[in-house]
């Protein structure tokens, strides 16, 4: 294997999310940046979720719908990401000349991690509880709500947290409890207020429920059909996602 295979294999695992927001600042919409970047549909949307969650500012403010099956633009904080990545790429053969052999390559490309966890959520923590052997972690998110993670204490070492520390909140989807409004929270768990942006169906199974939150950060969460119906929520309802503090995984960047 040439010293190229492992930087090739590295520096793919995460471009397709850069490479839309690449075709989003040249095509202007959902659909053909899609395309272009080998993406369907669907992924795309995706894509610009995570994007949108994993970063402090939305990078890429889109419409629903319209003839090119929705437009899309990069934010300025968005044009400043990509402006970086250009520059990183420039710089891939000097990564390529300094890495002291394969074996480098290849455990840094171990150490880049990606995650089942639907939603990634980005922030900062605010601040650390120690409730015996483990720590209730209160995270804010932008725009100033909070959620919180209930991990031990090794790992709130492990992670080298600190008020102030950015981190990633990770909850699956199935985590997620959505209700409406009108109905109490429950305050032992964490609350997320939003509207329904889209409800996804599928053929068979638990549908796609997506959630617009007021920061620009978007919830996906898994609901079966028969159990939306009983709450009667539909595109455009304010609504609840609530979740266990035990059930938010947190990751920090090394």
């Amino acid at each position: 294997m040439s010293q190229l295979d492992p930087l090739a294999q590295l520096l793919s695992r995460r471009p397709k999310r850069l490479a839309l927001l690449e075709q989003i600042a040249e095509q202007g919409s959902i659909t053909r940046a899609a395309k272009a970047a080998g993406l369907s549909y669907k992924a795309a949307w995706d894509a610009i979720d995570e994007l949108n969650n994993l970063s402090e500012q939305p990078l890429v403010s889109r419409s629903v719908g319209g003839k090119g099956g929705g437009g899309a633009r990069l934010t300025p904080a968005g044009e400043r990401l990509l402006a970086l990545q250009r520059r990183l790429q420039a710089l891939q053969m000097q990564l390529l000349q300094a890495a002291g052999d394969d074996a480098d390559l290849e455990l840094l490309g171990r150490l880049m991690l990606r995650t089942s966890a639907r939603n990634q959520l980005t922030g900062r923590v605010h601040a650390i509880h120690a409730q015996g052997h483990n720590d209730l972690i209160t995270i804010e998110l932008p725009g100033g709500c909070h959620l919180q993670a209930l991990i031990t204490h090794d790992s709130t070492e492990n992670l080298q947290l600190s008020a102030g520390s950015s981190v990633v909140a990770l909850i699956k989807a199935g985590w997620l409890e959505l209700q409406p409004l009108s109905q109490p929270a429950d305050v032992e768990r964490n609350a997320l207020e939003g509207r329904i942006e889209q409800i996804l169906p599928a053929s068979d199974g638990p549908s796609e429920v997506r959630v617009s939150l007021a920061n620009g950060q978007t919830l996906c969460a898994s609901v079966e059909p028969q159990h939306l119906a009983t709450l009667g929520l539909v595109d455009g309802d304010p609504v609840r996602a609530q979740f266990a503090a035990s059930q938010v995984l947190l990751g920090t960047q090394l």
